[in-house]
């Protein structure tokens, strides 16, 4: 997978058909040593095709496969008007707050 990915990433940046040393230089630069039996195989696999063909017969592919499970995300949906009540039982609940005494519980205001 790092081989394809730093393949890309030259592709990206501009080499139209990277080569194995194309591919072993960039990924040592980011401190990644490359296995040379896994990266010739796969520029022998590359060599001489489009990549935008490529991508897009294996785009093909995964569309075979289709969305399938997806499981997980549709389970919270009901709830959602059950919540709006909510807000309104909540509003409908407000208390009046008691009047305002001073500090030591009377409210005639005068000297002490």
């Amino acid at each position: 997978m790092k081989h394809m990915a730093a393949y890309l990433m030259l592709v990206l940046g501009g080499n139209e058909s990277p080569t194995a040393d194309d591919v072993s230089k960039a990924l040592s630069s980011v401190g990644v040593e490359a296995d040379s039996e896994q990266l010739n195989k796969l520029i022998s696999e590359l060599e001489g095709k489009d990549l935008s063909e490529i991508l897009e017969s294996g785009s093909d592919l995964l569309a075979k496969f289709g969305s399938g499970g997806g499981g997980g995300g549709g389970g919270g949906g009901g709830g959602g008007g059950d919540a709006a009540e909510e807000v309104k039982e909540e509003e409908e609940e407000v208390e009046e707050a008691p009047p305002a005494t001073d500090m030591f519980g009377g409210g005639d205001g005068g000297d002490y």
